[in-house]
């Protein structure tokens, strides 16, 4: 273990390239408002990057998922399956629809939603699959796509944190007929707060573009499709700024950079944790369809007290680490809002157990050996 005492926080916002140089670039062409010079430049980047048919920047992931909502017409009366293990923007978009919630369980070695629960959860009200691809590990999609296509369900895919991930080679975002992705500061590419709305279903090009713009065709208008533009839809104000653009493009330039140091940090993490002798906690399980894509490294220690007790030492030495979700159908809210009994164990397992260490792009080598040090501490104490 280092010597050197450190104060090492959970995440660390960083800039990487030209972010601010871009930030002033955009004020300098006198425009800062959305669906400008940088925010096609992002779209273009991940329409290129990853075959996404057509990309619009928003100001959070939230937004596009709630955009994901609209576009799928959802309303009351309509179930949407998801899993309970995940953040409360991906139930909030579609109880902002009035639809019912309909939670499936974790898998039994892994956060992500067991697909092999799903079938059972379908009834003729339902009209979408939801995934989230935890930690930026793939959902096992083939299941799920044949779900979605034998009782013509729209798929939803939650990728906040899934940039560059794969499913059996093929760029997580591509299978749903839309997917949303997170730039808030906690992940891999950040532009503080920020998001990303993907539209791989042709049939809602045009229109997830009129929702984007507050329900106008007020797009089309500036690229001389018509000659006036006024309200055609439903829609908000889900554009990003082109300050957050900016400083995403930024860091969109160095994306390989980024990747390769956190997925250091954590195939480091694996390496010298997966050698300690120990009972009090197990590493996390990489399935082989899916890619490490260095969003997070997380432990899951075997109760409640212990994985507390570890939150505390680490807090001790000045090492933040934190636990993640806590189940959605056990919240407070959703308790007043449906009256089913769920039994999701493996759910409420991960919500009890699961800790996050450190990692971010500016963790030093040095920085690292002194958490693993004192996770080694840990264990022998």
């Amino acid at each position: 273990m280092a010597d050197k005492a450190f104060d090492i926080p959970f995440n660390k916002p960083f800039i990487v390239g030209k972010e601010l140089d871009y930030i002033k670039d955009a004020v300098d062409r006198k425009k800062i408002s959305g669906n400008g010079h940088y925010s096609k430049l992002c779209h273009r980047f991940f329409e290129e990057r990853y075959g996404y048919k057509k990309c619009l920047m928003t100001t959070s992931c939230t937004d596009a998922l709630e955009m994901s909502a609209i576009l799928a017409d959802i309303k009351e009366g309509d179930e949407v399956i998801l899993p309970s293990y995940t953040f409360v923007s991906t139930a909030n978009a579609f109880v902002l629809r009035n639809a019912k919630l309909v939670f499936v369980d974790s898998e039994p070695d892994h956060p992500n939603m067991d697909a092999s629960k799903i079938e059972e959860s379908i009834t003729p009200n339902t009209k979408a699959i939801v995934v989230v691809h935890y930690a930026g590990k793939a959902c096992d999609m083939d299941p799920i796509m044949e779900l979605c296509a034998k009782y013509n369900l729209f798929l939803i895919e939650d990728c906040a944190q899934a940039i560059d991930s794969t499913y059996k080679g093929k760029p997580l975002g591509s299978f749903g007929d839309f997917s949303a992705y997170s730039f808030h500061e906690t992940k891999n590419v950040i532009s503080g707060e920020g998001g990303l709305l993907v539209v791989n279903n042709e049939k809602y090009l045009d229109r997830s573009e009129i929702i984007w713009e507050k329900g106008t065709n007020r797009a089309a208008f500036f690229r001389g499709e018509v000659d006036k533009y006024g309200w055609v839809d439903k829609g908000s104000s889900f554009l990003a700024s082109e300050l957050n653009a900016a400083y995403l493009y930024g860091q969109l330039e160095c994306l390989e950079l980024i990747q390769n140091k956190r997925i250091k940090i954590v195939e480091r993490y694996r390496s010298e944790l997966s050698a300690l002798n120990q009972t009090i906690f197990e590493l996390p399980v990489l399935k082989d369809y899916t890619v490490e894509n260095g969003h997070m490294f997380y432990l899951l220690f075997h109760d409640l007290d212990s994985r507390s007790e570890f939150i505390r030492y680490m807090r001790a030495q000045k090492i933040h680490c934190v636990f993640h979700y806590l189940s959605l159908h056990r919240s407070d809210f959703f308790k007043g809002y449906d009256d089913v009994n769920y039994d999701l164990p493996y759910c409420d397992q991960y919500a009890d157990t699961l800790v996050r260490l450190p990692v971010f792009y500016e963790l030093s080598d040095e920085e690292q050996e002194y958490i693993i040090g004192h996770i080694k501490a840990f264990v022998e104490k």
